[in-house]
This record gives structure tokens, C-alpha cells and sequence, in this order.
């Protein structure tokens, strides 16, 4: 087959696009024909070594954690899943014309959803879902601040968090806010902006994609004994705050929600943007898109 092989850490041009050997599915596992994969933040921070020590690189390796595609065949014990089932979800080496995924990860394409757009939502879908139901832990009738709520793994925050029912604040650059007003919250705050976070009241949650200065900032808007849940670690001054719990959280794959939450983007209530679709040759080209930021997603179409 044909993928985009990493045989060192560095930037985008480490990308070769290249033969590697057919993977063959184990028990309990489901071999895929890749119809797309997209690009995350956690791929171009594995390819730099940035996130090496958390996600290693086994080199040489293939990055990619986004898929959808068709199923060419199963493993041993697989009852779930025939040749021919068009699927979805994340796993890990998707950035090939083939790869593997457990059949308990994986979720049958809802009918209507676009199988190339579908490789757009499951990571962040994810990602954003349990940042509100595992880590946030929100209940009706509380309030919850969610930073980067225009990005994709926001705005789905933002759609469960409303679920849930509770009181949503966005919070977006200030450049951001007219194009966030689309997004469900209740409310919106530029975090950029230093009289609009003074004027922010203490929250019972925050759920946070973005870290760095804006998350040690926002720490005291939370109420004593609230959560602060965040998908990029604990802020540097979280110890200075003994009465707030931190919440890190990485996502796992799950089926059923993500097949729940498809249903959502077919409803239109909610919108993860797709930039452009590069073939998975140009792989290096997406990447060093997708890091400057501000795109919608990227996918790569194998």
C-alpha cells in the first residue's frame, strides 16, 4: 500500500509519501480501506517530537489518528462488521491507503453522512463530547465557560454542554466573536480582551482547548469546589487554586456517541468546517497549513 511514513522527527517535509507493508487484522480487529483521514493538532506535534513524550513515534511510523472508509476484511471473532461496511472513527496510523482499527472502536457510517466529510469529526467530536461529560461533569442549570469555542472540538463542547442544559459562555478571540455567534452558546467573551475577562463572574466549570496564560487567568473565575477540565493538560498555577478540581482529559473512542453526534452535524445543530481536501500525497502541504491555525479541518484523501 501507499502512506505517508515518518522516519524521523521535524517539519512537514519528514512526511514521505511511500510504500509500506498491507497491516493485517488480528482478533478482534477490522481491516479498512482508508477513504479519508484528516490532520489534528496531536499529528503535527508527534511528527515535530513536541508531544514525544506522551505520543512516541516508532520509527519508521505512520501518523494519523482520523478515518473513514470501507471495510475490507476482519479478524478472528469479529461479528460486528462485513467487507463492503462503509465506517468511521479514530484509531492510529490512518494517514495510509490501509490501516486497522478494533472493532470496539469503530462505528457503521450513519446513512446520509458523507463518507469523505465524515473523517472530519471523530477525534474532535470526541474530544469535545467527554470534555463536558467526563471531565467537566456539567449539570443542568450550571454555567460553563468553554475556551476556543469556535475551534471544532469547541463547538462541540459547546453542542453538549447545551444538551446538557446548561448555561454556555463561548469564549473566542475578538476577532472571532461574529463568526462564533453561530455556534449555539449563550453568551460570548473575548478572551483577548482584558475589561471583558474583568467583567466575567465566577463560573461552576471551564472547559479549556486552549492553555497557556489565558488558562492560568481564568482559574479564579471558577467557583470554590468547580471544575477546570482541559484536553491540553493543567494550567502552570493550578496549585494555587486547592479548592478547584482539574480535570485533564484525553479522548477515547466511543461508537455510540460519536454515531449520536454524527446525527447532530446531519441536523445542522452542529458545523465542523472543512477547509480543503488535499490528496494523501500532499500530506507535508496540510500539515504545514493546518500549524499556522485559524483553518477549518484538513483532509487528506487516500
Amino acid at each position: 500500500m501507499k502512506a505517508v511514513v515518518l522516519h524521523e522527527y521535524g517539519g512537514p517535509s519528514k512526511l514521505k509519501y511511500e510504500d509500506f507493508d498491507d497491516p493485517k487484522p488480528g482478533p478482534g480487529e477490522v481491516l479498512i480501506r482508508v477513504s479519508a483521514a484528516s490532520i489534528n493538532p496531536v499529528d503535527w506535534k508527534m511528527r515535530s517530537g513536541a508531544a514525544k513524550d506522551r505520543f512516541p513515534v516508532e520509527f519508521p511510523g505512520i501518523l494519523g489518528r482520523d478515518l473513514s472508509g470501507v471495510v475490507r476484511g476482519v479478524g478472528e471473532g469479529v461479528t460486528t462488521f462485513t467487507p463492503g461496511d462503509k465506517v468511521f472513527t479514530f484509531s492510529k496510523a490512518t494517514y495510509a491507503e490501509l490501516t486497522i482499527a478494533k472493532a470496539e472502536d469503530l462505528a457503521h457510517l450513519p446513512e446520509g453522512l458523507d463518507l469523505i466529510e465524515a473523517a472530519a469529526l471523530p477525534l474532535v467530536v470526541a474530544t469535545g463530547e467527554q470534555l463536558i461529560t467526563r471531565a467537566a461533569k456539567i449539570q443542568s442549570g450550571q454555567t460553563i465557560l468553554i475556551t476556543g469555542a469556535n475551534g471544532a472540538v469547541g463547538r462541540s463542547a459547546v453542542l453538549t454542554a447545551k444538551k446538557a442544559g446548561a448555561t454556555v459562555i463561548a469564549g473566542v478571540r475578538k476577532s472571532q466573536k461574529e463568526a462564533a455567534k453561530s455556534i449555539g452558546a449563550d453568551e460570548l467573551i473575548a478572551l483577548d480582551d482584558a475589561d471583558e475577562l474583568a467583567r466575567l463572574g465566577l463560573v461552576d466549570a471551564i472547559a479549556d482547548t486552549v492553555g497557556g496564560e489565558t488558562a492560568e487567568k481564568l482559574l479564579a473565575k471558577v467557583k470554590q469546589g468547580g471544575i477546570f477540565a482541559s484536553v491540553v493538560g493543567p494550567p502552570a498555577n493550578a496549585k494555587l487554586h486547592p479548592t478547584i478540581t482539574i480535570a485533564p482529559i484525553m479522548a477515547v473512542p466511543d461508537p455510540a456517541r460519536l454515531v449520536e453526534i454524527a446525527q447532530d452535524v446531519l441536523a445542522h445543530r452542529l458545523v465542523i468546517p472543512i477547509d480543503r481536501m488535499l490528496p494523501l500525497s500532499d500530506a507535508a502541504e496540510g500539515h504545514a497549513a493546518a500549524e499556522k491555525g485559524g483553518l477549518g479541518k484538513i483532509l487528506l484523501l487516500a
